[in-house]
């Protein structure tokens, strides 16, 4: 199966799900940091798990490392003023991208938003996946939760994290270079990152430490994989053709679990025409009412898909926060980008995409017991015939989602 990007080998790449998971591999990351942390996240929030790693930032900022922290401006407004001043004390480099202001999401070109997750160390080693820095047990609009969220992250060694670490690089400069207005000073500055950046990671990748790190963490081969970005200059539509690519060979089965499911005409074609060849289809979506427009927008889709023969399944037992896909037991992505209009049109995302069967069938098997345990699948009749409030809301959020597209520019 060809990808949009060629995939290379030696990659080690190892699937982590949820906060029980990701936080303390990212803390041992960052405490094991010897020159430089970047790490961009939507949400920065310093509560339990969050407070570990703001905490674990701040020590690596104290014994001299690098520290280069980025927040959305939706997700993360602000810092509480505690945590201004311990970030500041210690030298830790943070900045909020794009905040609201007055007129807030007012201004279509707000809109755009820093929806990845990415975190490089040292050009070492790196994580990419869907959660944020918000713990698995808390939701800042809903409380305390009965059950973890559900979603999940990579930890990455090998010559993918050099590609993140430009990424990370590269944005972080050009955030600078925005704020500061200093663009006369372009080609030389950029130049010039590019030769410290090159520079840096001959200086700090330790094969033998990566090889320690990558057995120790419990990964024992290597394999072929990607890094895929979403932003509005050169990577417009990479990881939807990623998916749609995919889609498109499938001759077994397809499991796509996506927290935000309003696809666009192609890939809704997509899914249906591999239902329709034969290919075993199901899909694990948001079953807990979060936002207004994407659990209403979501279900005008449902009535062809299940016409097709796909099968959905609605996550229950807590929120569905995950963005991954699994496509003939081989083929994985893990990331942030969901598949909706704002990831795939609006955002900057980052996802990985692995072609390697052990992987493939780790994540395969947690998104079963997902389905089996923590999900109610949708019957197609009782969807035909639910009532007219919901087929209303349902219509409204549809026409909303759709008129807002309008107003930026963009047909979906």
């Amino acid at each position: 199966m060809k990808s949009v990007l060629p995939l290379a080998t030696g990659h080690q790449v190892q699937l982590l799900q949820g906060g029980q998971a990701f936080f303390p591999a990212l803390i041992e990351a960052i405490d094991c940091a010897t020159h430089e942390i970047r790490l961009e996240t939507y949400i920065f929030n310093v509560v339990a798990a969050g407070a570990q790693v703001a905490a674990a930032l701040e020590r690596a900022a104290r014994r001299g490392v690098s520290v280069y922290l980025v927040m959305d401006g939706v997700g993360t407004p602000s810092l509480p003023p505690e945590w201004v001043g311990r970030f500041d004390r210690a030298r830790v480099e943070w900045r909020i991208f794009r905040p609201l202001g007055r007129l807030g999401v007012l201004i279509p070109s707000r809109w755009r938003r820093l929806h990845r997750k990415l975190c490089v160390v040292d050009g070492r080693v790196a994580f990419c996946g869907g959660l944020n820095v918000l713990d698995d047990l808390y939701d800042p609009n809903h409380g305390e939760l009965e059950a973890p969220r559900f979603d999940f992250a990579v930890r990455v060694t090998g010559p993918m994290v050099q590609a993140m670490h430009e990424a990370t690089a590269q944005f972080w400069w050009r955030f600078q270079a925005a704020s500061t207005a200093r663009q006369s000073d372009f080609p030389a500055a950029w130049r010039a990152l590019q030769e410290a950046v090159t520079l840096a990671l001959q200086a700090r990748i330790d094969v033998d430490a990566t090889v320690t790190a990558t057995v120790a963490h419990g990964i024992d081969h290597a394999v072929k994989a990607a890094l895929v970005l979403r932003d509005n200059v050169h990577n417009r539509t990479r990881i939807e053709r990623s998916y749609r690519q995919a889609i498109g060979s499938a001759s077994d089965e397809i499991i796509i679990a996506n927290a935000y499911f309003f696809p666009g005409r192609k890939l809704r074609k997509g899914l249906i025409h591999a239902a329709q060849r034969g290919v075993r289809v199901r899909l694990l979506l948001q079953g807990r009412y979060e936002y207004f427009l994407q659990y209403h927008a979501t279900r005008p889709v449902y009535g062809a898909l299940l016409e097709a023969g796909v099968e959905i399944y609605e996550y229950t037992l807590s929120f569905h926060h995950a963005k991954v896909a699994v496509i003939d037991a081989h083929w994985a992505t893990v990331g942030s980008s969901n598949l909706d209009p704002l990831s795939l049109l609006l955002a900057r995302e980052a996802n990985v995409v692995v072609d390697d069967a052990v992987f493939a069938r780790d994540l395969r098997a947690r998104l079963e017991q997902a389905m089996t345990e923590g999900s109610v699948r949708v019957d197609a009749a009782v969807y035909a015939h639910r009532g007219w409030r919901q087929r209303f809301l349902d219509r409204l959020a549809l026409a909303l989602t759709r008129i807002l597209l309008f107003l930026n520019g963009t047909r979906y």
